[in-house]
């Protein structure tokens, strides 16, 4: 299967990988070209921001959270058919969960086997950069490290001292240099970059992105890297193997606005598989729930719009009397914050919908970041004990005070930090509020389970009074 393609790594986090990422990814679509994005690991934001570039879906692809074959499947399914895939690695190009670099962008590389442009900070740097390109190659040959991009640099001279050392001593092609920018196209805040959805000039910023690739990138033999790219025929056809859809059983809302954005489309293309009617529902400008039988709350920003969702009271107070009547809800991260009594913001409580017996409030600095292992220990709405879920967490919020005291939890931490760094699945009610982040395509059981719990609430006679 011939599926041009290419891979945006960097030697650290902050090197530039999204600029140029969306950027390309910008310019081949303005182009004409059909082009499908992918982000490597668990990120949301960088990837709501190849979505807009590119004007298709971005699919994470995680070997922690998926398997191989899945991952392989995955980006299979989304890119055949497209001109030009576009991927953007994560963190350096060989940074793991470990001293092996277990689930790294280059593991990740090597599968796909998609050529690597590596971007690099140049920052107060010359000739050593042609040293750390070298060391990247070296550290693991399997590794199509194709082409040099670098960022930051400080004028003509530093470029052209640059360009010379790798091109020598490396061996491949510097294919663009980016001058350090005046400004910041995507200011950045605690949990990474301003997402579009709450970017009041998305269009503004992509077009600028587009603009300094087109400047300062040889486009056209990037274009040809990517159709070098090797021929995936060891994969095959057949693992293009849609599952057909359900006739609808149920409906699911959606929690979808500026305060609620964190979402994989795996995840709900999973429930639209499985029979559910997906059904776009703002808490910030809606007066009143909408009649559904399941809510799923993803993860995104309360805290920065605590107001506006303190402000929206009736639609808060329709909420919990939904939950007291026994509505099911999976909620994650954000979700589960907007779910409980208070969020305190700089010293200020906002109440919120009351149906969690707790209160959240943002600290300083993040209270759990990085992948999650989870036991399935307590009876909840939608897994089974014994059930072992992987996923991944990111947040500044946490319970006050820090301990889990009586509250019921499903969920025993392996790894991660959830509520208390041991408990994580907050039960009450028909409701399951966690802070690990699950994808669908790692977590099978979740939207199956979602959907039989929709049905079973929909066929109790209370539910036709709601």
């Amino acid at each position: 299967m011939n599926i041009p393609r290419i891979l945006i790594a960097g030697v650290c986090g902050g090197s530039g990988k999204t600029l140029l990422s969306v950027g390309l990814s910008a310019v081949w679509r303005q182009r004409g070209y059909s082009v499908v994005p992918f982000k490597k690991g668990p990120d949301y934001i960088d990837a709501a921001w190849l979505s807009q570039a590119a004007d298709n879906p971005c699919r994470n692809l995680d070997l922690f959270l998926m398997s191989p074959p899945t991952v392989v499947r995955s980006f299979v399914s989304a890119a055949n058919g497209a001109d030009v895939a576009v991927l953007e690695g994560n963190r350096g190009l060989f940074d793991g969960m470990d001293a092996r670099g277990t689930y790294s962008t280059a593991e990740l590389a090597k599968l796909l086997h998609v050529p690597v442009v590596l971007a690099v900070d140049c920052t107060k740097a010359t000739r050593t950069i042609a040293a750390v390109v070298l060391g990247c190659q070296r550290l693991d040959e399997q590794v199509q490290i194709r082409a040099v991009v670098l960022n930051r640099t400080g004028g003509p001279r530093h470029e052209l001292v640059l360009r010379e050392a790798i091109e020598r001593h490396c061996g491949v092609p510097v294919l663009g240099a980016v001058p350090r920018l005046l400004q910041s196209l995507f200011p950045e805040r605690h949990l990474g970059l301003v997402p579009p959805q709450e970017h009041d000039r998305v269009t503004q910023a992509i077009h600028q992105a587009a603009g300094v690739v087109e400047d300062h990138l040889d486009v056209e033999v990037l274009w040809e890297l990517a159709r070098q790219a090797p021929v995936l025929s060891t994969f095959g056809e057949e693992l293009i193997t849609d599952s057909p859809t359900k006739p609808i059983v149920a409906r699911i809302g959606v929690f979808r606005d500026p305060a609620f954005q964190f979402y994989y489309p795996e995840n709900l293309e999973a429930l639209t598989r499985e029979g559910g009617s997906v059904i776009d529902i703002s808490p910030l400008r809606d007066p009143g729930l909408p009649d559904v039988d399941a809510l799923y709350i993803g993860g995104g920003f309360p805290e920065t719009l605590a107001s506006g969702l303190a402000d929206n009271r009736s639609f808060r107070d329709s909420l919990r009397r939904a939950i007291e009547a026994g509505l099911p809800v999976y909620a994650e991260c954000g979700g589960a914050v907007y779910l409980g009594e208070q969020l305190q913001v700089d010293h200020t409580q906002y109440p919120m919908v009351g149906a969690l017996p707790v209160v959240f409030a943002l600290q300083a600095k993040p209270c759990g970041h990085g992948y999650t292992a989870l036991d399935v220990v307590g009876d909840n709405p939608f897994f089974a004990v014994g059930e072992s879920i992987r996923g991944h967490e990111f947040h500044y919020t946490c319970i006050q005070p820090p301990s889990a005291g009586d509250l019921s939890f499903a969920f025993h931490v392996r790894r991660g930090y959830g509520f208390d760094g041991r408990h994580d699945g907050l039960c009450r009610y028909n409701v399951l509020a966690s802070y690990t982040h699950v994808h669908a395509q790692g977590t099978e059981t979740w939207a199956p389970s979602l959907i039989r719990a929709a049905v079973r609430f929909k066929s109790q006679p209370s539910h036709a009074g709601l």
